[in-house]
Parts: structure tokens; C-alpha cells; sequence
């Protein structure tokens, strides 16, 4: 018994006052990182289709749509469509707006711009964008694609297109030849 009692004198029972409590819940609290907010990524895109399509109007699409997926959602092409004027196997961005010609129709500068795989690149969003987009873009190939898509999952969506240059293996050169051709949103 003398034993016993000498342990409870040597190591006496721990207790935990409420005042401690509360401390150390206020030091947590204080000390405690603010949740990181993540923006979710894009699963879709929206494409404008205009012309000679069964169904004219905005379609939403999943990334890596292709432009055949485009006019199907449409319903198709009219009797009188021009199809060999639209580039079916191109990816589709997102915003993008695409002129479907009647055959023998003359289109104007502007609407020859909006057609698909047109010389007018449109602009691809950071955030967004595939492996396979983001090669699309002049001097970037499959292993800067994957830095850019690896960068911004490490560290969250781009907030402005000069943080391109935070990739490795893209440098102020090569981002002169892309800040007209990509965006962030």
C-alpha cells in the first residue's frame, strides 16, 4: 500500500482545467491556416453555332469535344450545308462560335474568323484547358502541356496569364508568343 502511495505522490494525476481548454482552442483557432479555396475546374464548354445546322443556338458541351459532337448536338447539317468548310476533327473551345456556310454562300471576313479551324486562333483558358488543347498552342508540346496542367493543379487555377511564366520551361520569350492567345477566367 505504501507503494501505491508513493507513486500517486511522485506522478500525480494529470487534470485539465476549462481555462486550458479554451487557451489552447483560441491558440488553435489563431494559428490555424485559412482553408484554401479551390475554384472548381470547368467540366464543359459553351459553343455558339450559327448557320446552315438543323438547330442554331448556344450548346454545352464536355471538354475535349470535337467539332463533329458540336454539329450533332445541333442536328446536324441542312441539305444546302457547306460540311467541307467545317474542320470536324478539332477541338472545341470553350466560347468559341462557329458559321456552318451554305454551299456556294460567300462568307464575309467576319464570319470567316468564327469558322472552325479558321487562321484566327481563339484564345484558351489556363484553367481549363487540356494536355491536348494546351499543345495547340505555338512551342508548347506535350511535356510544357503537362508542366502547365501539373502547375495548376498543384497550385491552384491561374489568377492572371503572366503567372505562365511561373512553368517551368516557359520563359518571358515564350510567353511574348503566347499572351495573345490564352486567357484565365
Amino acid at each position: 500500500m505504501a507503494l501505491l502511495y508513493f507513486f500517486l505522490l511522485r506522478d500525480p494525476p494529470q487534470t485539465t482545467r476549462l481555462e486550458d481548454l479554451a487557451s489552447l482552442q483560441q491558440f488553435e483557432e489563431q494559428t490555424a491556416s485559412p482553408p484554401i479555396e479551390q475554384t472548381p475546374l470547368a467540366t464543359t464548354v459553351m459553343i455558339d453555332i450559327k448557320g446552315a445546322v438543323k438547330n442554331t443556338g448556344l450548346y454545352e458541351l464536355p471538354i475535349g469535344a470535337r467539332m463533329a459532337d458540336a454539329i450533332e448536338a445541333a442536328g446536324g447539317f441542312l441539305p444546302d450545308a457547306d460540311s467541307r468548310s467545317i474542320n470536324l476533327a478539332v477541338v472545341v473551345l470553350d466560347e468559341s462560335s462557329v458559321y456552318v456556310p451554305k454551299t456556294g454562300e460567300e462568307t464575309a471576313p467576319a464570319l470567316a474568323q468564327m469558322t472552325a479551324g479558321s487562321s484566327a486562333p481563339s484564345q484558351i483558358n489556363l484553367n481549363s484547358a487540356t494536355e491536348a488543347e494546351l499543345t495547340e498552342l505555338p512551342g508548347i508540346g506535350p511535356a510544357k502541356a503537362a508542366a502547365i496542367v501539373a502547375h495548376r493543379n498543384d497550385n491552384g487555377p491561374f489568377q492572371s496569364i503572366e503567372q505562365l511564366t511561373d512553368v517551368t520551361g516557359i520563359g518571358d520569350k515564350s510567353f511574348e508568343q503566347l499572351k495573345d492567345l490564352v486567357r484565365v477566367r
